[in-house]
């Protein structure tokens, strides 16, 4: 007479609540950081923002005027920056992160880790590189 085999049921394993970002949670954090950092560097410049001095000597008025056109420089940069940060969360938030707006493809995390607002895989920024300069 066979013996009745008791099949035992396997534990259920506890299911980690989804994050919003999904696997790329600590990506997320490091952009709402820059993010953060960039709001609080704008904040700090509009409150301390110097006004420009008129100097008696015109080499040192002009070199007034180029760092204050260098600090505006910066500061447009900042803020596409920024721009680029939001539409990265945004994509996180529609799951549309880490997908290559171009091919489709998924973009591998590593690129994603090193440059967390890019928008393309490496090879099709490669091709995008390479029309551009053949636009020149």
């Amino acid at each position: 007479m066979p013996k009745s085999v008791t099949k035992l049921a396997k534990p259920k394993r506890a299911t980690k609540a989804r994050k919003p970002a999904g696997k790329y949670g600590d990506i997320r954090r490091d952009l709402e950081k820059q993010r953060a950092a960039l709001l609080e560097e704008a904040g700090v410049a509009v409150l301390q923002r110097p006004e420009l001095e008129s100097f008696p000597d015109l080499s040192d008025q002009a070199t007034a005027e180029v760092d204050q056109n260098f600090t505006l420089r910066l500061k447009e940069r900042e803020q596409k920056l920024l721009k680029k940060i939001d539409d990265a969360l945004d994509r996180m938030a529609t799951r549309t992160y880490g997908i290559c707006l171009r091919c489709g493809e998924e973009i591998p995390y590593k690129r994603l880790k090193a440059r967390p607002v890019t928008t393309l895989c490496i090879e099709c920024k490669t091709q995008q590189e390479r029309e551009e300069k053949v636009r020149r």
